[in-house]
């Protein structure tokens, strides 16, 4: 340590997840269906053909790392400013800053907007005339889905990239080449040779903990790093209570015995599925245990009720969001118990998938087939020429039919005619929509019937 009353200048302190922060592609751990051989973001840096662009994903997957790494492939000038910060008059600063090196030198500046969602509609329109005229290269930065929380003007002129989060090896890769880096990192060969004062020993199982327990986030998994080499001393070897400190005694979820994190949600999800509620609450009381956030299971409670119990009892859905509702309400006291309540709900409820198969049968479909039009009784006619074009014609209102029912009438495109996707089961309340549907399709038969006779 220096000398705090020495007249040498200090070393500035940067923080670890700072430190390690890639230099190149080759560094970059993660999101390889952007950055990998031949994938778009990727060729952009390798071929200066750039566009401005949004990139989407949750905290600590790289996005500020990529603006960087491009901008200095393209040795261009770059801005960051964060919109959590910063208003209109740090935008205004930002792009005379980018005019005036254009004007100057020919500069290319990179603008990195940081939260860009936290900018309201008219700071957000502000970047629009200096994005169409080439002022600097717009990347903007957002754990929120840009289709909702971004302008569409702003998105017509930007790509939005999606970032996933990291796996739980990529996070571990990163951890055990910051042990190794002896220059910016830890500087431990694992082996226990310390090259550096703070460097210590990890065993690979430990190691596996702090990359589980980074839950996706590179920069939470160093951070937990640099904390263990302010504890460990010099050259010893991380123990569980040293571990336990760091993660605030969350170690228990990855016990030795293998019962990781994501084993342990699968084995809840399936659980449920398969209607055991003794094992939904099991797997859900070791989870919570191991520290697990309540609402995490919550979220997944919402998806069983829509993938494994759909129609075959619909009150799943909402049991799931009342448990949701009433933790947020009351905290995690009452709440885990109103969790726990929909878990064994769910796990005792009729079981369908039919809604699940028939949605992602429909998305392969219009995937693989091509647009068919609408048919005309179907169309909208909000104006005359509409009108004039036979739009709605022939349209039958089925509130005025019998049975509130327009029988024969078709509702696909004329190629699909005949396809049925949904497929209910005779479990729980879609046995009484199997019969319903059943009861339709026979009045379709009369109706046809009627016609071809008349």
């Amino acid at each position: 340590m220096k000398d705090l009353f020495s007249d040498a200048p200090a070393e500035a302190y940067q923080p670890l997840a700072a430190r390690m922060r890639p230099a190149s592609l080759d560094d970059y751990i993660g999101q390889s269906h952007l950055v990998g051989p031949g994938k778009p973001l990727r060729r952009m840096v390798e071929t200066g053909n750039c566009h401005s662009f949004i990139l989407w994903g949750p905290p600590g997957v790289g996005k500020t790392t990529f603006a960087q790494l491009l901008s200095h492939a393209l040795d261009a000038q770059f801005i960051e400013i964060s919109a959590v910060m910063s208003g209109v008059k740090e935008i205004r600063a930002a792009v005379d800053q980018a005019k005036q090196l254009r004007m100057m030198n020919g500069t290319q500046t990179v603008l990195f907007v940081d939260e860009v969602h936290r900018f309201n509609k008219s700071q957000q329109d502000a970047f629009l005339p200096f994005i169409e005229d080439g002022t600097f290269l717009f990347i903007g930065a957002t754990t929120e889905n840009p289709a909702f929380e971004l302008n569409s003007a702003l998105l017509s002129r930007a790509r939005v990239y999606r970032l996933k989060t990291p796996t739980v090896e990529e996070v571990q890769l990163v951890l055990v080449r910051t042990l190794q880096n002896h220059e910016k990192g830890i500087g431990n060969d694992l082996q226990g040779n310390a090259s550096q004062k703070n460097a210590f020993q990890i065993d690979d199982y430990f190691l596996s903990v702090l990359a589980q327990a980074a839950d996706g986030d590179i920069r939470r998994g160093l951070n937990f790093l640099e904390i263990l080499s302010d504890l460990v001393e010099p050259g010893s070897k991380v123990t569980q209570e040293q571990l336990e400190d760091v993660l605030g005694g969350s170690v228990r979820r990855f016990d030795r015995k293998g019962d990781v994190f994501y084993d342990q949600i699968s084995a809840f999800h399936k659980s449920v599925r398969g209607s055991s509620p003794d094992g939904a609450l099991y797997w859900m009381a070791r989870m919570l245990d191991g520290g697990c956030d309540p609402l995490y299971i919550a979220r997944r409670l919402l998806a069983i009720a829509s993938e494994d119990i759909g129609n075959a009892d619909p009150r799943a859905l909402q049991v799931g969001l009342n448990a949701w509702d009433v933790f947020e309400r009351v905290g995690p006291g009452e709440g885990n118990r109103a969790i726990a309540q929909a878990a064994v709900y769910m796990a005792c409820a009729p079981k369908s998938n039919a809604v699940y198969q028939a949605f992602n049968q429909a998305m392969s479909d219009v995937a693989a087939q091509p647009s068919y039009e609408v048919p005309v009784h179907l169309r909208n006619a909000p104006t005359s020429l509409a009108k004039s074009m036979g739009h709605g014609d022939e349209y039958r209102y089925a509130h005025n039919e019998d049975n509130a029912y327009a029988a024969g009438e078709n509702y696909m495109p004329e190629e699909l005619a005949n396809m049925r996707y949904y497929q209910p089961t005779d479990r729980g309340l879609e046995k009484k929509i199997t019969d319903k549907l059943a009861w339709l399709s026979d009045l379709d038969s009369q109706s046809l019937r009627q016609r071809y006779d008349d």
